[in-house]
């Protein structure tokens, strides 16, 4: 019997719970925009993917999203980590966990051993840029014997077993990693679904690999695209081309037939990133001035047509525990007058950055330079395709980001994205933030293992992170996707890892 069945995942995307390719040149099935031969599902996905489907990029979702790769852990339905690879575990002490593996074969044919989620979880380890979920935490796995591992942190994770089921650390077969430290996916992961073909951002094609541990998948295989256009992907499950298609824009949601429309209570928040670690904003009264220019409210109707909350913080109301342990924000700069930030400035450039996967943020992001311009600012937008700007923004190369964040993607658990992205040695700090406070707040919540006592220090952390001003709220997003009414059991999860499995099929 699976461990992880879908109805678990299914009942994240009815309640807002969380309390607790083508080879080229060739055409794939279903091409034409007829019905999936075979039975196969057609998938349009938003974001391209940065690394070949690496795991140690946002590519990880994918592999989490169509049931490609396994961590030895996965999160049930209230968030808490449930059995996947291993089918059960103990902590020994502060710093150790003991995991045993059940039965299972990668999809190359070989042996899920001891020995090969070692291999899987050190690669992690050593990569040349981390994964997120890594950012605060260092290590060691060791094989006992074939079907025991032990796990060692360097200092106390009591969260271990809920990061383990981050999509970053799928555990894929040794012939995943290469000599150069590449990671591919193709055909090496554990899941009820292979891939077969990936053609660079454009395609993809799975097919069901029968010997998964959980059961043979319902679907023959899935064919992907990835179509980066919201209006574009919209279109195409209106015309029959897809079956399931993610991120509808809110403003071709209401276009859509009602019983192919699904709204999901989502932890994703967009914010205003302030980039603190050089350029225009690295002065803090500048930086007060934007934060106190911007209005996300006005986004919730005139961009967002109403599928979307007015921020509250980092967490919203998909996150249920965050709204009655919130910290108020003290000591905070203050924000320049427009005069000031005229006479600051002296005419410079304020360089807004934003992506068009998310077919709102480009649209929210002019809202916002209208705003910043009346509070003094001269600004000018760079916004492009995500994939083709990435790494731009992780060498700090904007002032201010309209960003898309999953806030409890990695891990389900808050600490690892503060960590991630608002310390000075995250790997994802876009922000260049380097406060000793705000580094000491995540530090002590991710010591903490009772579990209210974490969420207290989780919103202390984000009271800290607020007072720097190096991010801003704007809202708390409604995902809206789209499903052909010729479908049945895609996943609805508001932590958006995961769309497809074993019981999603054409009916």
């Amino acid at each position: 019997m699976r461990t992880t069945p879908r109805r678990l995942l299914t009942a994240l995307a009815l309640t807002p719970m969380l309390a607790g390719c083508f080879v080229s040149g060739e055409d794939g099935p279903g091409a034409s925009g007829a019905p999936g031969a075979d039975g196969r599902l057609r998938i349009a996905l938003a974001v391209p993917p940065v690394q070949a489907l690496s795991p140690y990029s946002n590519d990880a979702t994918v592999l989490s999203k169509l049931s490609v790769a396994e961590g030895l852990t996965a999160l049930d339905e209230d968030g808490a980590a449930a059995p996947a690879l291993a089918k059960s575990w103990a902590r020994k002490d502060d710093t150790t966990w003991v995991f045993q593996l059940r039965k299972a074969t990668f999809q190359d044919g070989t042996d899920v051993t001891a020995e090969s989620v070692v291999n899987a979880l050190d690669h992690a380890n050593e990569a040349e840029t981390k994964p997120r979920v890594l950012s605060d935490i260092t290590l060691t796995a060791k094989a006992d014997d074939t079907d025991t591992v032990t796990i060692t942190t360097k200092t106390a994770d009591p969260v271990l077993p809920l990061r383990l089921a981050s999509p970053a650390l799928g555990i894929l077969a040794e012939k995943a990693y290469a000599a150069d430290g590449t990671v591919s996916p193709v055909g090496t992961g554990t899941g009820p679904f292979t891939i077969t073909r990936l053609t660079g951002k454009t395609k993809a094609t799975l097919d069901r690999y029968d010997g998964y541990w959980g059961g043979k998948a319902k679907t023959s295989g899935i064919d992907v695209s990835w179509i980066a256009d919201g209006t574009a992907r919209a279109n195409a499950l209106r015309g029959g081309d897809v079956d399931i298609a993610e991120w509808i824009p809110t403003a071709q949601a209401k276009l859509l037939d009602a019983k192919t429309r699904h709204e999901v209570p989502s932890v994703r928040t967009d914010s205003l990133i302030l980039n603190t670690g050089g350029g225009l904003l690295a002065d803090a009264g500048l930086r007060a001035a934007a934060r106190a220019a911007v209005d996300g409210g006005v986004l919730v109707d005139s961009v967002f047509g109403g599928y979307a909350d007015p921020a509250q913080g980092l967490f919203g109301p998909a996150v249920s525990w965050a709204a009655d342990r919130r910290v108020e924000v003290t000591g905070r700069a203050k924000a320049a007058t427009t005069t000031q930030v005229k006479a600051e400035t002296k005419g410079r450039t304020l360089r807004l950055a934003t992506y068009t996967n998310r077919a709102e943020l480009p649209e929210a992001a002019s809202v916002l330079q209208q705003q910043l311009e009346k509070a003094g600012f001269t600004v000018k937008q760079d916004v492009r395709e995500y994939t083709q700007m990435e790494a731009d923004l992780l060498a700090g190369k904007y002032d201010a980001l309209v960003f898309s964040r999953v806030t409890l993607l990695d891990t389900g658990d808050a600490v690892a994205y503060l960590a991630s992205d608002f310390t000075r040695d995250g790997v994802y700090n876009i922000a260049g933030l380097k406060d000793t406070e705000v580094d000491k707040a995540i530090k002590s919540a991710a010591a903490e293992g009772d579990t209210a006592e974490r969420q207290k220090k989780i919103m202390r952390a984000e009271a800290e992170i607020l007072r720097t001003d190096a991010v801003v709220p704007l809202v708390h997003e409604k995902v809206v996707q789209g499903i052909s009414g010729d479908v049945e059991g895609v996943l609805l999860d508001p932590r958006e890892r995961s769309l497809v499995d074993v019981d999603t099929h054409l009916k």
